[in-house]
């Protein structure tokens, strides 16, 4: 109805002002009395040489006022009240025809890179790491449905001091009986203990043992690559989980002889300057990026910077989008500052997504101090809470297992997700397994009673249907509508918690319309009941995939 409102309002117009102008100024009004969409003239009055009122007097006078109850002037702004029978049914056509394909973008040809999860090697996948995962992901998804293509990196921690840190600490304490019996686990306990028990020496040893590593030593390699290989084996379980799948596992390590031909074009474009020994490239505003260590060993911005060169030429995306923790802010600020000042302008094209902390009894998990909740852990007592719940309230329900796994794991994604991204989030399984209330399962459970009502009457397809508009359907029909601007706003902003509140939204107007309503009543309105419970099904299941999540049938 948006599109018919414009049109009607160029018509008038006549070139006068713009497609692009009209959609600007077109807002919803914040009380429904006045209206369904209101249209302002003051930016007008310049142009007219009236004032706002009159110019929306005599637009509404000429305007044709078809499909539309009623077209009101207020002040300076024109009001517009939708012909409800005609609206609803124009929502219903549109879902029904275009189904999950609703609120689609064609595509535009144009790809982007979105680097996102990074866990790091040899140290387990923690809570904390759920975040730029799961964020990740669903820009994916939101990008693709706004007509991008995509370039899903994973961009791995496998290489840095780390190592160095791991390496010493396996040979001083590490038994390879253990590490090969259960390779995470016995990992992280020599990289705790190496924190716990570090003094100036040791530390020197770690940084002994990296410069090794980046210079091939075949010991060090050798190490290196078991602790890689255990790792991923251990990753790709938990992505399995979660349904996520990667373009590229290419990571740090994989940088490492493209770092030297950066370096080189810092110092023939006389960036590079030399500080307490260590190279850097001064930058405005903000602390100098660091390129080389005193000992010649490069550092994350060096790679970063080779990252982002390698994956221009590959790529040609018009966007890289990085999904980062916020405490890395000054980090990208550094390094794409430094693009900048190489004289590359698509440094205007990368972008850092920051998030905030996954938070356990309100601290940061720590992975050094061992203070962290297992990924793993959390979703196989999430799938199994499910399932007894399943036992307890439907145990002659199909496909437990799948069902369990669906509710289980869309719980901890949605959790997480509902969350304006940049805010901190305490974890709490109890909170992301309640049915009730802002959780997966709530809307999985809606999703679920649709599907439910649709297998008792089946709607009757290519037939006319007459529709009773109670105010509760009609709060449903404005939702439905909105689904579309939601994807756009959700890229535009890079924050897929618009699409979870969103789906929310929509899940609790219509089971107030459920509570309210008597769907399955034999009369003349059935059939129409019916397509508006389909088109809510097919919104709710198209916005949990983007999200990430599986919407089962029954539960």
């Amino acid at each position: 109805m948006e599109n018919i409102v414009i049109e009607r309002l160029l018509k008038v117009l006549k070139g006068k002002v713009s497609v692009q102008e009209v959609e600007n100024l077109l807002e919803k009004p914040k009380y429904e009395y006045l209206g369904d969409i209101a249209f302002p003239c003051f930016m007008l009055a310049k142009q007219f040489r009236k004032s706002p009122h009159l110019i929306a007097e005599e637009i509404t006078q000429q305007i044709d006022k078809k499909d539309f109850e009623k077209i009101e002037v207020q002040g300076g702004y024109i009001n517009f009240f939708y012909d409800k029978e005609s609206y609803a049914k124009s929502v219903i056509s549109t879902i029904l025809k275009e189904r999950e394909k609703y609120g689609s973008k064609r595509s535009t040809g144009q790809q982007i890179v979105i680097d996102y999860s990074s866990p790091n090697i040899a140290k387990p996948f923690s809570m904390g790491h759920l975040r730029s995962t799961v964020i990740g992901q669903a820009l994916t998804n939101i990008a693709e449905k706004n007509g991008d293509k995509t370039v899903r990196i994973n961009h791995l921690g496998d290489w840095g001091t780390q190592f160095g840190k791991l390496i010493v600490a396996y040979k001083k304490w590490g038994l390879k009986e253990r590490v090969e019996a259960s390779p995470i686990e016995e990992l992280l306990k020599l990289y705790v203990k190496f924190h716990e028990v570090a003094d100036e020496s040791l530390n020197n040893e770690a940084r002994v043992a990296f410069k090794m590593l980046e210079n091939g030593d075949s010991e060090a390699l050798q190490l290196w690559r078991w602790f890689r290989e255990e790792s991923i084996k251990e990753f790709m379980a938990l992505y399995d989980l979660l349904n996520i799948h990667f373009d590229s596992l290419a990571g740090e390590s994989f940088y490492n002889d493209k770092m030297q031909q950066v370096v080189e074009e810092l110092e023939g474009k006389r960036l590079l300057v030399e500080s307490e020994g260590a190279d850097v490239v001064e930058l405005e505003n903000m602390p100098p990026c660091l390129i080389k260590k005193k000992d010649g060993a490069t550092l994350y911005a060096t790679r970063d910077l080779a990252t982002a060169f390698y994956r221009m030429i590959k790529y040609q995306p018009k966007a890289i989008y990085y999904v980062v923790g916020n405490e890395q802010s000054l980090h990208f600020k550094q390094w794409i500052q430094v693009v900048e000042k190489m004289g590359y302008e698509w440094s205007k094209n990368l972008h850092h997504v920051p998030f905030g902390m996954m938070l356990k009894d309100g601290k940061k998990m720590s992975t050094r101090k061992g203070k962290i909740v297992l990924l793993a852990n959390v979703l196989e007592e999430a799938i199994d809470t499910v399932k007894q719940n399943i036992e307890e309230k439907n145990p002659t329900l199909e496909n437990k297992e799948a069902v369990a796994k669906a509710v289980g794991v869309g719980a901890v994604i949605f959790h997480d997700l509902k969350n304006f991204r940049l805010n901190d989030i305490e974890f709490s399984l109890q909170e992301m397994l309640n049915f009730e209330g802002e959780t997966g399962p709530y809307v999985q459970y809606t999703f679920a009673r649709i599907q439910s009502i649709l297998e008792k009457q089946p709607m009757e397809k290519n037939i006319s249907y007459k529709l009773e508009i109670n105010d509760y359907e009609w709060t449903v029909y404005t939702q439905l509508v909105e689904f579309p601007a939601v994807i756009e706003r959700a890229y535009e902003l890079t924050d897929p918690s618009i699409v979870a509140k969103y789906v929310l939204k929509l899940a609790r107007v219509f089971n107030k319309y459920y509570g309210h309503t008597k769907i399955l009543e034999p009369d003349d309105f059935l059939n129409g009941r019916l397509a508006l419970c389909e088109c809510v099904a097919i919104v709710l299941k198209e916005s949990m995939r983007l999200l990430g999540i599986e919407t089962p049938k029954s539960m």
